[in-house]
């Protein structure tokens, strides 16, 4: 399957949720935003959405600091 991360084509094995996506990406889900397809997606719904081959997600990750 191939999905467009950030801009950037990369390619993972189907079945894959929104959760699973950024497990394999090693991105903790309460401190990522995402959209997907030009919307964004609510975390409730990470580990529901699966996502298809030729989604975009626009991952946005926060950080701490002062």
């Amino acid at each position: 399957m191939n999905i467009a991360i950030n801009g950037q084509p990369k390619q993972f094995e189907a079945p894959l949720t929104v959760a699973a996506l950024l497990e394999a990406l090693q991105l903790d889900a309460e401190r990522v935003a995402v959209e997907l397809n030009r919307e964004v997606l609510l975390k409730e719904r990470f580990a529901a959405t699966n996502l298809k081959n030729g989604d975009s997600l626009e991952l946005v990750q926060f950080v701490g600091g002062g």
